[in-house]
C-alpha cells in the first residue's frame, strides 16, 4: 500500500473514536451506568477482536511476544478509566479539551524517543489542531463551566494514556498480524477496566442484555477497529503524524451529535471542524512531500 493509505487508515482509527459518544449518550440515556457501559464495551469489544482472531492464520507467539503486547494494552484501558474519571468533575467540552491534548504530546514522544524534532509545519498543524479543538468543544461560548484540579489531572493522564497507545502501536511487535495484535492489545484494555469498573452486570441477565447493543456498538467503533487500524497504519506513519490524523475524532463527534442526536451545533463549533480538518489535510501534505526528498535523493544517488 502506498503511504497515504497508511494514513487514512489511522484518520480512520480516530473517526471510529468520534463515534463512540453518541452510542454513549444513547446508553445513559437508557438508564445504564459508567459501569455497564464501559464495561460491556471492553467485554464485548475483546469477544469480537478473539472471534476474528479464529478466521486468521494461525501465529506462534512467544512468552514474551504475548506479554509485551498485553502490557502495551494497558494505557488503551487506562484512557477509559481517566477519561470517565475526569467527566466526573469536569464539563464535557472542557474534558474534551484535556484529552484532545494528545496532539502535541504524540510528537514530544516521537522526539524524545525516536529524536524527530517537530517541523515548523508539524507545530503549525497541531496549533491549527488545538484552536480547532477549542471552537469546536465550544468551551468559549459556553457559561457556568468550572476547573477542578483533580479533573484536569485526569483530563491529562487520559491525554497521556492515549498518545502511549498510540506510540506502542507504532513501535511494539509490528511484525504481528494486525488481528492477532489488536486481539492482544484489547485484551490488556479489558484487564484494566475490569479492575477499575467490575463487570458486575455480567450477573444480572436483564442488564447484560438490555446493555448488548450499545456494548457490540461500542466494541466494534472504540475496542475492535481502533487497535486493528493503528497496528496496520501506525508503524508505517509514526505516532507524531498519527496523534494528529487521530484528531479525526472531534469532527465526528460534532457530527454524529448534529445528525444522530440532534443536538444544535454552532457556527463556531462548525469553523472548529473545518480548522481541524484543514490542520490534518496540512501535516499529511507535508509528510508526504517530506518523504518524498529522501527517495529522490537516494534515486539520484543510485544513478
Amino acid at each position: 500500500m502506498k503511504l497515504w493509505h497508511y494514513a487514512l487508515i489511522v484518520f480512520l482509527g480516530g473517526c471510529c473514536y468520534g463515534i463512540l459518544s453518541t452510542f454513549v449518550k444513547l446508553a445513559y440515556a437508557a438508564g445504564f451506568s459508567v459501569s455497564d457501559v464501559t464495561g460491556g464495551q471492553y467485554l464485548f469489544g475483546a469477544v469480537l477482536a478473539w472471534l476474528a482472531v479464529l478466521f486468521t492464520k494461525k501465529t506462534k507467539l512467544t512468552r514474551i511476544q504475548i506479554t509485551k503486547l498485553l502490557l502495551s494494552g494497558i494505557p488503551f484501558g487506562l484512557t477509559g478509566v481517566f477519561y470517565y474519571q475526569a467527566l466526573q468533575t469536569l464539563n464535557a467540552s472542557l474534558a474534551i479539551i484535556f484529552l484532545f491534548q494528545f496532539v502535541w504530546i504524540g510528537a514530544l514522544l516521537e522526539w524524545m524517543f525516536h529524536k524527530k524534532k517537530p517541523t515548523g509545519s508539524k507545530l503549525f498543524s497541531i496549533g491549527l489542531l488545538l484552536i480547532g479543538s477549542v471552537l469546536a468543544a465550544n468551551i468559549l461560548f459556553q457559561g457556568g463551566m468550572t476547573l477542578s484540579l483533580a479533573g484536569c489531572i485526569w483530563g491529562l493522564l487520559a491525554a497521556f494514556s492515549f498518545t502511549m497507545f498510540i506510540f506502542l502501536s507504532s513501535i511494539v511487535e509490528r511484525a504481528t498480524p494486525p488481528i492477532l495484535k489488536s486481539a492482544l492489545l484489547t485484551t490488556g484494555g479489558v484487564i484494566v477496566v475490569f479492575c477499575a469498573f467490575p463487570p458486575t452486570f455480567l450477573f444480572d441477565l436483564d442488564v447484560l442484555m438490555g446493555v448488548a447493543p450499545y456494548g457490540l456498538a461500542l466494541g466494534i467503533f472504540g475496542v475492535v477497529l481502533p487497535p486493528l487500524l493503528f497496528s496496520i497504519g501506525m508503524p508505517h506513519v509514526g505516532s507524531g503524524l498519527g496523534t494528529i490524523l487521530t484528531a479525526s475524532e472531534l469532527p465526528v463527534v460534532i457530527i454524529m451529535s448534529s445528525v444522530v442526536l440532534g443536538e444544535v451545533i454552532s457556527l463556531p463549533q462548525w469553523i472548529g471542524v473545518i480548522v481541524i480538518l484543514i490542520g490534518i489535510v496540512s501535516s499529511n501534505i507535508r509528510f508526504k512531500k517530506s518523504n518524498k526528498k529522501p527517495a529522490a535523493i537516494q534515486n539520484s544517488a543510485s544513478s
